[in-house]
Order: structure tokens, then sequence, then C-alpha cells
């Protein structure tokens, strides 16, 4: 009886480091899927960073465009004005 209790518990130990091998490969499989999913709703939050910074650099580039354009009429009207007081103090 002994023997074959002995026999018994030797055969059992491929099954028990299966078993064990096992629950290891679904705690990483969990993990990894806990991961991914996170890496997905990081990967979300992003983009949606990233078009909101596409917007303002838009935006940006509007108004950089407009403030270019507001200093050359300024630098227009400046001259216009200095050619004016000059026709002014002519006479």
């Amino acid at each position: 009886m002994a023997k074959q209790a002995v026999a018994t518990r030797t055969d059992l130990d491929p099954i028990d480091r299966l078993e064990e091998k096992v629950k290891l490969l679904v705690g990483m499989v969990s993990q990894l899927r806990r991961e991914h999913a996170k890496a997905a709703e990081d990967n979300t939050r992003l983009m949606r960073e990233l078009d909101s910074m596409r917007a303002r650099l838009a935006e940006t580039e509007v108004s950089g465009s407009e403030l270019t354009a507001l200093r050359d009429e300024r630098d227009l009207i400046r001259s216009r004005v200095a050619e004016m007081l000059e026709q002014l103090e002519s006479i």
C-alpha cells in the first residue's frame, strides 16, 4: 500500500507542476489584458490630446498670420502718416 501511495504521488507530480504552470499562465494573461486595456485607454487619451494640440496649433498659426498682417498694416499707416507730416511741414 505504501509503495502504491508513493507511486501514485510520484505520478501526480507532473500534473501538479502542470497545474501550477497553468495557474501562472492564467495570471500572466490576466495581467497582460489589464495592461492592454490601460494602454488602449492611454492611447485614446493621448489621441484626444494630440487632436486638441493640433487645433490649438492651427489657431496659433492663424493668429500669427493675423498679427503679421496687422503689423504690416501698422507700418504702412505709420509711413503714410510720416509722409503727410512731412508735407504739412513743408507748407
